[in-house]
């Protein structure tokens, strides 16, 4: 897969952006330079725009109130959670007031009772168990799940990310006691987050939308979740994707175009020229040799990132394997 043109904006091409949170549209505490201008940008050219996280731990409401602290324009209705997705799951197979024993935090407990399903504690009669993030779960219940797991209760899981951001550096997600669980009972969770669909395919019914436009900053759950849901997707450069991880992707976990930031909502995407394993646009020209990286010219930072990733893609489909990036910096 390499990347597409788009002759018109994005924000013209397609109706609805799918915009991740952390590394997208903030970085921890702080708004990412720019967002909230280009968010504004979008939705005059008459594009929705829907803020989407794996999060299952904060309801929507609370991340609405966030955005709009930090300028992000924002309705509790445009936030659309991991949490609210497990739920669809839960209701779509137990129906209406079916017993969900509940291994998290509010915003997945809020999610349940919303989907007309009754949160339960673990040790409780239920039909299935709902976990996600949450800071405060007791050991104890983690075991009386596993176990309730092992024993033949069907579990969804919110998301099963490894990693989760906080204050006080990269600490483990829920997707260590996805994992954790699973190597216990043997059982594979349903996992409503990215990059399983059911997280895209809730905020297009809940938000509308017919030519939808997932934006993330990670390869393995943003743009990979695009593949898996057949939509076409941005990736940004503002969050955990850097040179390094930009050049291994996976064809599943390329995306349909690249900016480096939001502002590429606003702005047709331009055909890079790849021919005899050159790569070239806007002035740039990546090649490899010996398995190293190499970038000549001058011009914008967007086409940067974009003839680095189409020669590395080149390459490693044509060899089998990665570049070298050492020593490949892009221009400020």
């Amino acid at each position: 897969m390499t990347l597409e043109r788009s002759e018109r904006p994005l924000c013209e091409a397609y109706d609805l952006a799918m915009l991740d949170l952390d590394g997208v549209v903030y970085i921890g505490p702080d708004a990412v330079p720019g967002a909230p201008a280009h968010v504004d940008r979008a939705r005059a050219a008459g594009m929705r725009v829907a803020f989407i996280t794996n999060n299952a731990r904060r309801p929507p409401a609370t991340v609405a109130a966030h955005l709009r602290e930090l300028g992000v324009a924002a309705q509790d209705e445009d936030v659309v959670t991991s949490a609210q997705a497990a739920a669809r799951v839960l209701a779509d197979r137990l129906g209406p007031g079916a017993r969900v024993a509940l291994l998290g935090a509010e915003g997945l407990a809020e999610a349940l009772v919303a989907a007309g399903l009754e949160p339960v504690g673990v040790t409780d009669d239920a039909q299935a168990l709902a976990s996600g993030y949450g800071p405060d779960v007791l050991w104890r219940d983690i075991m009386r799940a596993a176990v309730r797991v092992r024993d033949g209760l069907w579990w969804v899981a919110s998301n099963s990310d490894m990693t989760i951001p906080t204050s006080f550096g990269t600490a483990p997600g829920h997707g260590v006691l996805v994992e954790t669980i699973s190597r216990f009972s043997g059982v594979d969770a349903v996992v409503a987050g990215k990059p399983s669909r059911p997280l895209l395919d809730e905020t297009v019914r809940r938000v509308g939308g017919d030519r939808p436009l997932m934006v993330g900053d990670r390869l393995d759950t943003d743009i990979e979740g695009a593949v898996n849901a057949g939509i076409d997707s941005l990736l940004v450069m503002t969050g955990v994707t850097g040179v390094r991880e930009l050049v291994a992707a996976r064809p599943e976990e390329r995306p349909t175009y690249l900016s480096v930031d939001l502002a590429g909502l606003a702005t047709p995407q331009p055909q890079v020229v790849v021919m005899d394993g050159r790569a070239s646009s806007g002035g740039w020209t990546a090649s490899v040799g010996n398995g190293r990286l190499r970038v000549e010219g001058a011009g914008g930072v967007d086409d940067w990132w974009r003839v680095v990733a189409e020669a590395a893609w080149a390459y490693a489909d044509r060899t089998g394997q990665h570049v070298a990036p050492d020593g490949i910096e892009p221009p400020r």
